[in-house]
């Protein structure tokens, strides 16, 4: 008798470690995102994160078997924060750059966007103009555009001759188009997209700056997340998932 209790008590706690070994074994990681990237990432009215890459990320999430948070932060110190361990990997519109790989690892590239300028419906200007003519350009900082932009006036080339405007996020300069506080507003495509559909905006066209390429970006140590993060994004890629996500959010066309 004292046998067969001691079995059944034994299968009762295997059957708990089992159990309580898968529950432990799914693990959550916290994406960063810049909760002002519409389509690709930001805070929708409920307060909670939405976007193109919140979707992929949590498709992804359910099929590899681990659980995200996705975690609203400031840009400009988005990868010192994943650096200092306070999120697990960057999936929020991330360009991959040589110098951002100096810092990070990054994942295949999933998306190619174009770089250009928004100014407010009506005016005349035209690239060229915005470029040449003195005028006050808006754009995000901590963005490869803010960098570019500021690279061409260091540059000293005698054909630029802009004023950069820096903020948080590109609606903030969008805003600023619209009310005419700038000329014009530098940025990707899709976001720009994004905002010629909801304000009195349109699309100028590019300024020079090359096409970049999108990666989710992870500590350089966190090899194993990265294989992953990689082997997800390639299931969802050739899933019909993926063309539901691109005609939910329309990323890059206008």
């Amino acid at each position: 008798m004292r046998k067969a209790v001691l079995f059944l008590l034994a299968g009762v706690f295997a059957s708990f470690v089992f159990l309580g070994g898968s529950a432990l074994a799914e693990k959550t990681y916290i994406n960063g995102i810049d909760a002002n990237y519409p389509p690709f990432a930001s805070v929708g009215e409920s307060g909670e994160p939405v976007g193109f890459d919140v979707d992929a990320v949590n498709w992804i999430a359910d099929k590899m078997g681990f659980k995200v948070k996705h975690q609203p932060m400031d840009w400009s110190g988005i990868i010192p924060n994943l650096k200092a361990k306070k999120i697990d990997f960057i999936a929020s519109g991330m360009s991959i750059t040589q110098e951002r790989k100096i810092e990070v690892d990054f994942t295949i590239p999933y998306w190619e966007v174009k770089k250009v300028l928004v100014v407010k419906e009506g005016s005349d200007l035209s690239v060229q103009e915005i470029m040449t003519g003195e005028r006050t350009l808006g754009v995000q900082q901590g963005t490869t555009s803010a960098s570019w932009l500021k690279d061409q006036l260091d540059k000293g080339k005698e054909q630029w001759d802009y004023t950069l405007r820096y903020y948080d996020s590109a609606p903030s300069a969008v805003s600023d188009v619209v009310n005419g506080r700038i000329d014009a507003a530098a940025m990707d495509e899709a976001p720009a997209a994004d905002a010629a559909g909801k304000c009195p905006v349109t699309i100028l066209g590019t300024f020079g700056m090359h096409s970049e390429q999108f990666g989710y970006a992870v500590r350089e140590e966190d090899d194993q997340l990265l294989k992953t993060l990689n082997k997800g994004l390639r299931m969802l890629m050739n899933d019909p998932y993926w063309e539901e996500l691109k005609a939910k959010y329309k990323p890059g066309q206008h």
